[in-house]
């Protein structure tokens, strides 16, 4: 993906690895929580990955949405440069 990025606006691999690990981290998340919910109940694991998907796609987003925009207000109300979302530095 990376890659397919104009090569005037490709992000340095750094850059690139914090972003896509998030990804990753995230993924993994919802498999293993999966996982763990598939032993208790007595549901597919199919329909349970569907249903996981679809709150971390919906109410995930929501409350990160509202997370980001919180904590950008407070970094930007204290004036704290180190912490601004998108910034490496």
């Amino acid at each position: 993906k990376r890659f397919r990025e104009p090569k005037h606006e490709r992000r340095p691999w750094r850059i690139w690895f914090l972003d896509t690990s998030k990804q990753a981290i995230g993924m993994l998340f919802i498999h293993f929580a999966n996982v763990y919910l598939s032993g208790l109940t007595e549901e597919d694991p199919c329909s349970l990955y569907l249903i996981n998907f679809l709150l971390d796609a919906t109410l995930g987003m929501l409350l990160i949405y509202v997370g980001i925009r919180a904590v950008s207000s407070i970094v930007e109300w204290q004036q704290w440069e180190s912490l601004r979302f998108g910034e490496y530095g």
